[in-house]
């Protein structure tokens, strides 16, 4: 027998081209992947063994865009006006002290790997540093970005910077964290939008980020000031706005895209751009995607959970959402029952995720060779079993609370439910503790 570091046995595995396959075992040595096939036929030993009967292993999820510094905020933001971006997030982020903004990337990761994610894209965020140290201790695979602003009337004056502030902090924090955690975390640049980024903060940004060969964050087409903004000031939309500076190819990673027009499209499809909804934070606010259009173009995309737009993590109830809104807007119109597929839904959670991280070589499949970021799911609960198509389940009743295991980069951070590398109890202590001090000291 071949000794291995962990042992998954007699699972259920959803396969690369999303079937399922019974009966499976995983072995796992270091970060990776190093055999996947019949459990009758296995030769590995370990003496961590994971038993799998009754579950099933997928890939673990890449929430494409989330707001780790805004999750103190949870339930702040129903009923609320437009634009609560400047007139609460923006107030609320900048007020945050080193401290606050570890409890807050601590909650949002213990939350991120109960509801199956092992990867999460940071849209921007302060006092970054502080972020990275939770994500190092929680396990989870982070790419991260520094909230990247240099105009606005809307920008407090704490958080003011000029545009070479913006790159040298970031600069920093690429050095002291990129690569770091055996590997997990990335470093990225990120701009907040186009109307709160001058015209030499993009410049700078895409001259570094190609330099470096890193990708770049930002929020694309998400509402009609941004349009507005560019029309005006650029005579351009956003996407063309980003291709004069230099920003438009396969390093950039594009969140929302709900204002897209034909030629918007067709410029994304063109320079290779990665996307990514967040279908209640786009839905309470700025409108549907036309993403059948955007798949048909070729256009890779994955889902996000945004930040306290939403008061949880559940990809899975962001991708139904996203199903049946398209489907009502742009299916029934035209009487297409399938205007989005099961399995083009699952390869935007899967594939588009891990293609929104730029590591779609890396993660996105149970494969040899590839890194060991699985979850298991507990099929035997009456909202999922018996089914005479689990695949078709997997979208249509699966939810976050549903995933009992995770392993990421070959380590164990949860088992039956319990997150082993964060204290559960404390981070929650800890947050409400926080959030009462974060409220009696500022006004949002």
């Amino acid at each position: 027998m071949q000794k291995c570091d962990i042992l998954v046995r007699n699972v259920r595995v959803l396969t690369p081209q999303y079937d399922i396959a019974d009966d499976q075992y995983i072995a796992i040595c270091d970060n990776k992947i190093v055999a996947v096939g019949n459990d009758s036929q296995c030769l590995f030993a370990s003496d961590t063994v994971i038993r799998g009967n009754g579950k099933l292993a997928m890939p673990g999820l890449v929430d494409s865009h989330v707001h780790a510094c805004q999750y103190l905020l949870r339930g702040r933001l129903a009923d609320e006006y437009p634009m609560v971006w400047t007139r609460i997030l923006v107030p609320f982020e900048s007020s945050l002290t080193e401290r606050e903004c570890y409890i807050s990337g601590k909650l949002t990761y213990l939350q991120q790997i109960k509801s199956g994610i092992t990867t999460g894209i940071e849209a921007g965020g302060n006092h970054m540093h502080s972020v990275a140290e939770a994500a190092i201790e929680s396990g989870i695979r982070a790419v991260l970005t520094r909230s990247t602003m240099d105009q606005g009337a809307f920008i407090p004056a704490s958080w003011q910077q000029t545009a070479n502030e913006c790159i040298s902090r970031t600069e920093a924090l690429y050095r002291d964290y990129n690569g770091a955690g055996d590997g997990r975390l990335q470093v990225w640049y990120a701009m907040r939008q186009i109307m709160s980024c001058s015209p030499a903060l993009l410049e700078a940004i895409a001259a570094r980020s190609a330099e470096l060969g890193v990708g770049v964050h930002a929020h694309l087409a998400e509402h009609k000031d941004e349009i507005s903004y560019c029309l005006q000031n650029f005579k351009k939309r956003p996407i063309e706005v980003l291709e004069q500076f230099g920003l438009a190819n396969e390093r950039l990673v594009c969140a929302h895209n709900v204002l897209l027009s034909e030629r918007d499209m067709d410029l994304l499809a063109q320079c290779g751009a990665r996307l990514c909804h967040c279908p209640r934070a786009n839905l309470g606010n700025h409108g549907i995607p036309k993403t059948p259009a955007l798949l048909n173009r070729g256009i890779s995309i994955g889902i996000g959970s945004d930040g306290a737009s939403g008061c949880n993590l559940d990809l899975f109830e962001e991708l139904r959402l996203l199903r049946f809104t398209v489907q009502a807007s742009q299916g029934l119109a035209i009487f297409d029952p399938v205007v989005l597929t099961i399995k083009e839904l699952l390869n935007m959670l899967i594939w588009g995720g891990a293609r929104a991280a730029r590591m779609e070589d890396r993660i996105g499949r149970i494969q040899e060779g590839y890194l060991a970021d699985i979850i298991l799911i507990n099929v035997m609960q009456p909202h999922i079993w018996p089914t005479s198509s689990l695949i078709n389940v997997l979208v249509e009743g699966v939810r976050a609370s549903d995933v009992t295991d995770s392993i990421i980069n070959g380590k164990v951070v949860m088992r039956n439910r319990e997150v082993l590398t964060l204290d559960e109890e404390k981070i929650l202590h800890d947050a409400e503790t926080y959030r009462q001090e974060i409220f009696s000291r500022i006004n949002v």
